[in-house]
């Protein structure tokens, strides 16, 4: 991710939000790349109307960019209080989804959206409810 303003961007996901920095480099005319781990990685596809459903839940219908990060955090409010503090803009505070978690949503540093999610049960206890499963066929196994 391009971030025009690099020091600020390093310290909101480094500092703030959390991810550890793996590794860092430097070049000539003042290039700067900053590694930061953000865990195990999954990819969300959905169709319009999921798109427009999760919208209406998570941000009052206000459409999401087409890339929008994921981020599970321990403390939904408390780590969406410290991203707005931290200079991102506040799209949509938490709010509890259907599927059982506290949803937030953020305009953070280098242009991307983001959403935060706290799971409020787990995944035995959501796949119990209709129409959530736990998994599917294909993909690659172990």
């Amino acid at each position: 991710m391009e971030a025009e303003d690099f020091d600020a961007a390093l310290r909101f996901y480094r500092d703030v939000l959390g991810l550890t920095e793996r590794a860092a480099f430097e070049g000539e005319g003042d290039a700067r790349v900053a590694i930061l781990d953000a865990g195990a990685a999954t990819l969300e596809l959905a169709n319009p109307a999921q798109v427009r459903m999760i919208d209406a839940v998570e941000a009052d219908g206000r459409p999401s960019a087409r890339i929008r990060v994921a981020f599970e955090v321990e403390d939904g409010a408390g780590v969406t209080d410290e991203l707005v503090d931290a200079g991102a803009q506040l799209i949509a505070a938490p709010r509890e989804t259907p599927w059982r978690s506290l949803n937030s949503r953020l305009h953070a540093p280098g242009e991307l959206e983001i959403t935060l999610f706290q799971e409020l049960e787990t995944p035995l206890e959501r796949s119990s409810h209709p129409g959530f499963t736990a998994g599917g066929a294909g993909g690659r196994q172990g």
